[in-house]
């Protein structure tokens, strides 16, 4: 991976101590307690059995694809979109799974090659402009020991922001071919994962 020369290098656990990664972690944990407790709610008066639901269904099977390909390019570039929550709605109300995979790991990986394309043009200037001054510094200094493990890492976690690091690899003019391989695949199998959880998800809420 092609990486800049930085003065001083920092550690992965260092970075994943930052406050922006921590705050990240925090949020994550937040909405997984609050979706926890939303899906209990929805077990608990029987939402599957009401007409709501039976359209949202509907609504899904027609068009989830591509609306999920849509959101998962948008995630990609840092709109904040939830993208696994969608993922897992449409997973949860039955688009085929195997699809449905293959489609928002697509997407998000065209997102972020669209950061990557932007960065890898237009330089440090946009990248400073699109990536907050302390995490383009603390990204800066673990870069040229960790690029391509810190981008697998964050690419596995679904709350930590990957798709700024695609700036990063932009910046630093990774092997585009290499970008993609390490973009595809964790998403791939996050999305896998996640798609799994709500097929049994499904299954139990209408038990």
């Amino acid at each position: 991976m092609a990486t800049g020369s930085h003065p001083k290098q920092t550690s992965l656990r260092d970075l994943l101590r930052a406050s922006w990664v921590r705050t990240s972690l925090k949020i994550g944990i937040i909405l997984t307690v609050a979706a926890l407790i939303i899906i209990w709610l929805l077990k608990i008066f029987n939402v599957a059995a009401t007409p709501l639901f039976h359209d949202m269904e509907t609504f899904f099977l027609n068009y989830g694809l591509a609306g999920i390909f849509l959101a998962t390019i948008l995630a990609g570039t840092v709109v904040p979109l939830g993208s696994p929550a969608l993922v897992a709605a449409a997973a949860l109300f039955g688009v085929n799974p195997l699809e449905l995979i293959i489609v928002a790991s697509i997407g998000f990986t065209l997102g972020m090659t669209i950061n990557y394309l932007l960065a890898f043009k237009l330089g440090r200037p946009y990248v400073a402009k699109k990536v907050a001054p302390d995490q383009l510094e603390d990204i800066d200094r673990a870069w040229d020991r960790w690029g391509i493990v810190l981008y697998v890492v964050f690419g596995l976690t679904i709350v930590l922001p990957v798709e700024l690091l695609s700036f990063i690899c932009g910046l630093f003019k990774t092997n585009i071919a290499k970008f993609l391989l390490i973009s595809f695949v964790p998403r791939l199998f996050v999305f896998t994962i996640i798609v799994y959880f709500a097929q049994h998800l499904g299954a139990w809420l209408n038990a």
